[in-house]
């Protein structure tokens, strides 16, 4: 997460999303008193002792909305990124196995292990996108602007001219390498996301398809 006093925005960095590289480009444009916290190929924490704790950078607007104050909070633009949940499913499984062939091996028996074996719960990366971004009744959306990761750029620019701050390309960071990632699944899987995931796919619009 990075918020920035200069520009007055929050950036809520939901993990799988591309937020290292969006993190890079906005690090360009940040003042001497704004503040992130990260905790991969960066370390650098809030300046509150709880959050800082928590060593990643995927918090919650909830967690630092205490923190900053409702006025701080309320004038902030507060952005965020977020992505077929269908495909996040499929660079999760691929992200946790790196290192190895296992995943391009045998990806559904390694979905179905994270999916329905010993789905680990508590892992920030398994967690809905909406679990970062929604208030206290797990249905209203603290954000003010939502990019899609499937037009990454595009968001991204608007995002800049939004908050006032110049755009540039992105650069691709912590990527994994496969295919398009419907030919990973069966109907059983689709079924099995779609359950875990149905919120994430109610209030960002996605299909197993794409964006509906």
């Amino acid at each position: 997460m990075i918020i920035s006093h200069s520009h007055r925005f929050i950036f809520a960095a939901v993990p799988k999303t591309g937020t290292h590289s969006v993190r890079q480009a906005l690090r360009e444009q940040l003042g001497d008193g704004d503040i992130e916290q990260v905790g991969l190929f960066v370390d650098k924490r809030f300046p509150w002792a709880d959050l800082a704790a928590i060593r990643h950078g995927h918090l919650s607007l909830r967690q630092v909305r205490p923190y900053l104050g409702e006025e701080a909070f309320g004038g902030y633009y507060k952005f965020a990124f977020v992505r077929n949940p269908f495909d996040r499913f499929v660079s999760y499984c691929a992200f946790m196995l790196r290192g190895g062939d296992d995943f391009q091996q045998r990806p559904r028996e390694v979905m179905r292990h994270f999916l329905f074996g010993e789905p680990p719960e508590h892992h920030i990366l398994f967690q809905p996108q909406a679990s970062l971004l929604v208030d206290g009744d797990g249905k209203t959306l603290l954000v003010d602007g939502i990019g899609h990761v499937e037009g990454m750029q595009a968001s991204y620019d608007a995002i800049c001219a939004r908050i006032g701050i110049p755009s540039r390309s992105l650069d691709r960071v912590n990527g994994t390498q496969r295919g398009d990632y419907r030919r990973y699944y069966d109907q059983a899987l689709i079924d099995g996301v779609a359950t875990r995931y149905a919120q994430d796919l109610d209030l960002f619009g996605y299909t197993f398809e794409g964006l509906g």
